[in-house]
């Protein structure tokens, strides 16, 4: 049977108060998205409001374009795909194998608190299945909790962008939301490497990335778990 997949991305493009834009940094996307593919695996593509996910314009930069956003660019297929998300509220649970989240600044807005989004992880979580997530991303996690009320990430080793990554960006008074503070304040036992080296942790069905660099190895760890 061919693993099925869903990506859940941001819908949000503004940076706070500034008028900066932000959306989902491709290289999340890209790079777990090929690893997922050249797996044979189906990939369906979600964000809270459907329709085009708008992506971090920083993350079309030189430097920030790697092999796998590089190949973005160039597939017809996936840039439609990524312009005719589903919205989240129509996705359920039992459709899939796994569920992927890619980072940017923009899940800080609109997935740190969204009742569709827990419910879609707090249902996989509980049907034993795996929740991966990389970078801002794992701040979707704050809220979720596992059957007997406890929050999902209460012990468990965890990780996503760091507080000092954060600061590098001059970002810390913007966002509404500090990844790592939020993790360690619903009792993650958050880990983290240098600043924008890999680091991705594993711990039972959850598996979190701390930046861009970490996004292919959080989807190789991802397909471990579904092998």
């Amino acid at each position: 049977m061919t693993k099925r997949m869903l990506m859940v991305m941001t819908s949000h493009e503004i940076m706070g108060d500034t008028d900066k834009k932000t959306g989902m940094w491709l290289e999340e996307f890209a790079a777990p998205y090929y690893a997922f593919k050249d797996q044979g695996y189906t990939i369906t593509l979600a964000s809270p409001m459907g329709g085009q996910v708008p992506i971090d314009p920083n993350s079309l930069a030189d430097d920030a374009m790697t092999d796998d956003a590089m190949r973005y660019t160039k597939d017809e297929l996936a840039r439609s795909a990524m312009a005719s998300t589903i919205p989240l509220e129509d996705v359920r649970a039992d459709e899939f194998d796994a569920v992927f989240y890619p980072g940017g600044h923009g899940p800080l807005w609109d997935l740190s608190d969204n009742a569709h989004s827990i419910k879609l992880i707090e249902d996989t979580i509980a049907a034993k299945k795996p929740v991966g997530a990389v970078c801002h991303a794992p701040i979707v996690l704050k809220d979720v909790k596992t059957s007997d009320g406890k929050y999902l990430v209460d012990g468990k080793q965890v990780t996503g962008f760091s507080n000092s990554e954060e600061a590098a960006m001059e970002l810390t008074d913007v966002v509404p939301y500090l990844v790592e503070d939020e993790l360690v304040k619903k009792g993650g036992k958050y880990e983290s490497a240098d600043d924008f080296a890999v680091k991705v942790c594993t711990d039972g069905l959850l598996v979190t990335g701390q930046n861009p660099p970490s996004s292919r190895p959080a989807a190789d760890a991802l397909i471990k778990l579904l092998a």
